[in-house]
């Protein structure tokens, strides 16, 4: 139990059964090299999609005023293994999964696949041992950020969904810098690059700085894996 203390305070839960905590963070590598088998958290995984997408599901039919395919597009982008992945970050769910040397020597606790499966693991081990409430309790957080990012994208506002998400890594940089100015006076356009410690992410043009900025974060976005909204 003590092992878990600090991993618990950041979900916000405490465990009735810590041994459901346990297997959530077993990878299969892990329980595979143990001379005596023990359960990985592969069943936990198919559960905790379907938990998952239920509470999503309620959650965007109380909150949000779409119709059928708005609300499908938004809960798969809350749910996708992207999002997932982040919100595994915040929690630095990687440092406590269990893992086979295999997995730990090539990278294991920071893949986005073994952290998303491990998240909806978790999810899993709180509707066991806390019930749909406890479940749609931990969640709620990680969704309604998750929304607004949506959200932000959605109306546009490209350069403020990029900054969050880069904010999320602390030591990352984010810059913009202005490439070319081309065209009279009166009708100018001006090109922009979107820089992540020196690396060019995006590229936009448009009639203002600001309108090229916006292009190039939003060409930032797609290349991470965010739908353009």
């Amino acid at each position: 139990m003590s092992e878990y203390r600090d991993l618990m305070k950041k979900m916000g839960y405490t465990f009735h059964n810590p041994s459901l905590l346990s297997r959530a963070l077993t990878h299969s590598s892990y329980a595979n090299e143990r001379k005596n088998p023990i359960p990985s958290n592969q069943r936990l995984e198919f559960l905790g999609d379907s938990v998952l997408g239920v509470i999503t599901a309620i959650y965007l039919f109380n909150r949000e005023n779409g119709d059928e395919g708005e609300l499908t597009r938004l809960r798969a982008a809350l749910v996708c293994e992207k999002a997932l992945y982040n919100y595994a970050q915040k929690l630095d769910l990687g440092s406590h999964i269990m893992l086979g040397r295999g997995e730990q020597r090539t990278g294991g606790a920071e893949r986005p696949s073994i952290l998303a499966d491990t998240f909806e693991a978790l999810v899993a081990a709180i509707f066991l041992d806390g019930g749909m409430d406890g479940a749609r309790d931990f969640l709620l957080p990680f969704l309604e950020h998750e929304l607004k990012k949506q959200r932000k994208i959605r109306f546009n506002d490209y350069k403020t969904a990029l900054q969050e998400i880069v904010q999320q890594n602390p030591e990352e940089k984010l810059d913009y810098v202005l490439t070319g100015e081309d065209g009279p006076d009166h009708d100018k356009m001006f090109t922009v690059e979107v820089h992540l410690n020196s690396n060019i992410i995006g590229r936009g043009r448009g009639r203002s700085k600001k309108q090229a900025e916006q292009q190039a974060a939003r060409e930032a976005l797609k290349l991470m894996g965010y739908d353009d909204m």
